[in-house]
């Protein structure tokens, strides 16, 4: 069973950055596409941003692209969110999520298509 475990998270001025990490166990992380998604009180989870296997694909919504970047190291099982500029509409719980993938460069960014996800780590960002 693979388990996902975000940290990282935490409150931050409008402005600010933050990264967070997702670090997973219990399968061959090199193997999963993965994503973050945030769902903030009262609207439905969002997409965020996704990985291919290798890292060399990736795609952002267009409401966090240029300001967060998502990366992995495969050699150390964690996924990476960094989030620069952040802004109150930027609060929300945090997931990350992990789906197999066949192909290395193939992206998921329908939350449906994944099949782990970590518990959540909340952000918060005051202005």
């Amino acid at each position: 069973q693979v388990q996902l475990v975000e940290s990282g998270g935490g409150l931050v001025q409008a402005g600010g950055s933050l990264r967070l990490s997702c670090t997973a166990s219990g399968g061959t992380f090199s193997r999963f596409a993965m994503g973050w998604f945030r769902q903030a009180p009262g609207k439905e989870r969002e997409f965020v941003a996704a990985s291919s296997t290798t890292g060399g694909n990736t795609y952002y919504a267009g409401s966090v692209k240029g300001r967060f970047t998502i990366s992995r190291d495969n050699a150390k099982n964690t996924l990476y969110l960094q989030m620069n500029s952040l802004k109150g509409e930027d609060t929300a719980v945090y997931y990350c999520a992990a789906a197999w993938s066949s192909t290395s460069g193939g992206l998921r960014i329908r939350g449906n298509d994944y099949n782990y996800w970590g518990q959540g780590t909340q952000v918060t960002v005051s202005s």
